[in-house]
């Protein structure tokens, strides 16, 4: 188990802790819902786990099978609802690989992409699309 601990700040910010290093984010509410939008909001946090958690997974299976990786470069794009209860609607990635379409592990990176225990967390209802970049 991992312990995270947050404190607000007041002005719909807080201050998220990761007690086991230590490390620090801050978030902040965004500008179309009362906030300043000078930090991640909450939503923007899960489209950033998702995209983390794909590349890490990915980077997991490149070391076991010696892909050099450095370079590569995922894109998420989140979609609010327009109606309520506010959530996100859609989450749009995109993966930018640095190796050819034709590199026979191909399909075990995308596998493992899939294998992302945060795109398993995301609720049913919010839609995600990945758009596979390969170097030519």
């Amino acid at each position: 188990m991992v312990e995270i601990q947050i404190d607000y700040k007041g002005q719909l910010r807080c201050v998220a802790e990761h007690m086991p290093s230590g490390n620090k984010m801050m978030s902040d509410a965004p500008v179309d819902n009362q906030g300043r939008g000078e930090s991640f909001s909450p939503t923007d946090m899960v489209a950033t786990a998702l995209g983390t958690c794909i590349v890490t997974i990915m980077g997991i299976i490149a070391e076991q099978r010696e892909i050099n990786l450095k370079g590569l470069r995922l894109t998420v794009k989140k979609e609010m609802s327009s109606d309520l209860p506010r959530r996100i609607a859609r989450l749009e990635v995109q993966i930018d690989v640095p190796v050819s379409e034709n590199h026979p592990d191909r399909k075990a990176l995308e596998d493992a992409a899939q294998t992302c225990p945060v795109q398993h967390s995301i609720h049913p209802e919010i839609e995600v699309s990945i758009d596979w970049r390969w170097q030519a």
